[in-house]
């Protein structure tokens, strides 16, 4: 008999489901919205794997924790498929295409980067990934803004980072504790009647619980703290061991610590993340988060995979005895590493506490108040990126206790503005879809660059 006690559905192997999880993986373009919706199609509505409440119930539960909602559903529902086996299979190879096409994308960036034809393809992928980013804001303040207090935090969160320069953490900290102070009800669990008159019935997994969802707090506590060592164990050998090169150390325990507060996905914390890489670290130039969002934007997978560029230019540029493209490479997985073994503890300790957080008003409040402030964080990406995409030198003007970042109206680049507004067309008023996007501009970008006009 099945999990959830349909005996007309037959269980499919762990090995079975491993071409069915490399599909998800393959067509998982297009940001959370895109991925999600991929697995929604196949596993609810083709395989019957999982009934839509489930699904919904899981998808909430990955939304209350950092890192990558999309990997981490799937990863969730491989567990309920196939337990931790079956997390690792789901989860992994959600991650092994983009994982493989960006590290040959950062390679090409490296070598071949200043060729006037690839420049010109980064031209235009700066354009597209703005426009795609004020559209992630626009469908996220549509959902998310939906009452003066939840704007009053968007906007408090704004002004803290933009201009207060207070880190991204400390922003998702405070919203996380004042939507725990003002709470929210939630929407009440369904009765069985209700469940079954919503078609519930048919799927491998549906309302009934499975064995493993039992599990009680000491398996949690048994099961995160192997994967907490699994996860930390490199950073603290990397800190502490001598040996390898600074940088990787500090990849390490920058990225890990990312890991924890990094709510609402890649684009809120891709400001704060290039902030640091450039003027802190020096790992990028100003500009290179645009690009290697542009690549990611292009490969399957979590948008969150930009930070393996990230993390593979520090190792790259970084001093030591290592080739260049051989530190890079280590120090691009590396960042992968502590990016998404996360994933699998929050997952793995969490999972089976899923039905005891159904209708939690304390986690609904925190919630909400993160996604409200997530949309302020999304809008000072927005202008970060904006003002590094449209002008060639910005500068920063003291204003009292503010720090406003102001474009020199000079160094505006015709060219650029005229792509980013062709980007926006295309996002906005004709509906075009990421990739298609990505692909006008990075082709008119080129044209731009050869004919000498960028």
């Amino acid at each position: 008999m099945s999990p959830a006690g349909a005996p007309g559905l037959p269980r499919p192997t762990l090995r079975q489901a491993v071409p069915v999880w490399l599909r998800v993986a393959a067509l998982s373009f297009g940001g959370p919205a895109g991925q999600i919706a991929v697995m929604h199609r196949i596993l609810v509505e083709e395989r019957r794997w999982i009934s839509e409440r489930r699904f919904l119930h899981g998808l909430g539960f990955c939304t209350l924790l950092p890192g990558p909602e999309a990997q981490q559903l799937a990863t969730y529902i491989g567990w309920l498929m196939h337990g931790p086996a079956g997390g690792l299979v789901a989860g992994g190879l959600f991650v092994m295409p983009g994982l493989l096409a960006l590290m040959g994308l950062s390679w090409l960036y490296v070598l071949y980067g200043t060729i006037d034809l690839v420049a010109g393809l980064f031209f235009g992928l700066k354009a597209a990934v703005l426009a795609i980013v004020l559209h992630a804001l626009w469908r996220l303040g549509d959902r998310a803004l939906r009452g003066r207090t939840d704007r009053l935090i968007a906007g408090t969160a704004f002004v803290a980072i933009f201009a207060l320069a207070v880190p991204f953490p400390l922003v998702v900290v405070v919203a996380g504790v004042l939507g725990l102070v003002l709470g929210r009800k939630p929407a009440p669990a369904p009765t069985p009647a209700e469940a079954a008159a919503s078609g519930e019935a048919g799927f491998l997994i549906g309302e009934a619980m499975l064995p493993r969802e039992r599990a009680g707090p000491a398996d949690s506590l048994r099961v995160g703290a192997v994967w907490l060592a699994i996860w930390l164990l490199p950073v603290v050998a990397l800190l502490v061991l001598p040996g390898p090169a600074p940088v990787f150390g500090q990849v390490a325990l920058f990225f890990s610590k990312m890991a924890v507060v990094t709510f609402g996905g890649a684009y809120a914390a891709l400001a704060y993340v290039a902030q640091q890489a450039v003027e802190h670290y020096g790992w990028l130039r100003p500009g290179e988060m645009l690009d290697g969002l542009g690549l990611a934007e292009t490969t399957p997978g979590p948008l969150i995979m930009v930070l393996q560029f990230v993390g593979f230019l520090a190792g790259y540029r970084a001093p030591g005895t290592l080739p260049p493209l051989l530190a890079g490479t280590l120090a691009g997985l590396l960042t992968t590493w502590v990016t998404f073994a996360p994933c699998f503890l929050w997952i793995f300790a969490g999972a089976p506490l899923i039905g005891r957080l159904r209708g939690s008003r304390l986690l609904a409040g925190a919630l909400s108040a993160i996604t409200a402030a997530v949309a302020g964080v999304i809008l000072n990406l927005a202008v970060w990126f904006g003002l590094r995409t449209l002008f060639g030198a910005v500068r920063t003007v003291p204003l009292g206790p503010l720090r406003l970042d102001v474009p020199v109206l000079a160094s505006l680049d015709p060219a650029a503005l005229v792509l980013t507004l062709l980007a926006v067309l295309a996002v906005f008023r004709l509906n075009l879809g990421a990739l298609p996007t990505l692909a006008l501009c990075a082709g008119a970008g080129m044209l731009l660059r050869l004919s000498g006009l960028a």
